[in-house]
């Protein structure tokens, strides 16, 4: 159970959908509850995908371009901690990438659950170098399957936010989005600083020996 707790808590961090409900709300404006309620699901399945994809294929993209884990984690690191200032600084929109084209580009679209939704905006860069530089800690059948579960039990907080973003957005107003993103945002810098802090230590530990 800490093991998934611990998993879920970095992971949930990383990506904030709480951050992406005004995002979501804007870009849904014009749609029906239905057509909402589809883009939600299907944007949690994509998202989960893209998480179960850079957890177990990630280290053979590692091994192909020659990049150690170390350099993996610190370089995940800094975008870990990038995107937690941006929350803290409350730039949804510039920390996830959402620029003015891509927005326009996405209103556009009759389906928008895998760009920008899915990625950039939930799973980024930070979510899946976390996920990567994660697989070699883990190396038991039981760790990797609590890690699926984990994982899982993210992208239905993810649809279940997404579903009530309309009603969210309303109860918690601008000011509560912002105060719980800023929480969540400290969280983040915390976990990508340990990031880099645990990379350096054994870069200079294997030095050392």
């Amino acid at each position: 159970m800490e093991l998934f707790i611990y998993i879920f808590a970095a992971i949930f961090s990383v990506i904030n959908p709480l951050g992406a409900v005004p995002i979501f709300v804007g870009l849904t404006q014009g749609d029906s509850l239905r057509e909402r309620q589809r883009i939600s699901f299907w944007t949690a399945i994509n998202v989960f995908i893209i998480l179960i994809v850079s957890f177990f294929i990630g280290q053979y993209a590692l091994t192909f371009f020659g990049i150690s884990i170390d350099a993996l984690r610190i370089a995940g690191g800094f975008i870990i901690v990038n995107s937690g200032f941006s929350l803290l600084n409350r730039r949804f929109n510039k920390g996830r990438g959402m620029h003015r084209e891509i927005e326009e580009d996405a209103q556009n679209r009759n389906d928008i659950a895998l760009s920008p939704l899915a990625i950039p905006i939930l799973a980024g860069p930070g979510s899946i170098s976390l996920l990567i530089a994660m697989y070699p800690d883990y190396p038991e059948i039981w760790q990797k399957i609590i890690a699926v579960l984990a994982m899982a039990s993210v992208a239905l907080v993810i649809f279940l936010m997404l579903r009530s973003a309309h009603y969210l957005s309303r109860i918690l107003g601008a000011s509560g989005i912002v105060a719980i993103s800023r929480i969540i945002g400290f969280i983040t810098v915390a976990i990508g600083v340990q990031y880099i802090i645990s990379s350096v230590q054994n870069i200079i530990t294997s030095i050392n020996f």
